[in-house]
């Protein structure tokens, strides 16, 4: 079986049709919005840093049947279209 090349195209339709991807993506926006309004003001640099980092490993974990969903949703979409040509 020969391998595909490695190009732009290819890793995209990989990285969109990945559940970690939109997991990846969910958690950093919900830690980039949520921390802020969590934290006390006397939270330094490195507290602030490991809030983020729990916010986002606790969300990236909780969303995984969103992230399914969402590939799945796109692979239904891509190849529908695909099969009407």
């Amino acid at each position: 079986m020969q391998k595909r090349p490695l190009t732009p195209g290819y890793l995209f339709f990989y990285l969109i049709f990945l559940p970690d991807t939109w997991q990846i993506l969910i958690a950093f926006i919900t830690a980039v919005i949520v921390t802020p309004r969590i934290l006390t003001p006397d939270v330094g640099a490195v507290g602030s840093a490991i809030v983020h980092v729990m916010v986002a490993g606790n969300v990236y974990v909780i969303t995984r049947p969103i992230g399914r969903r969402i590939s799945a949703f796109l692979k239904k979409l891509v190849l529908k279209r695909q099969g009407s040509r």
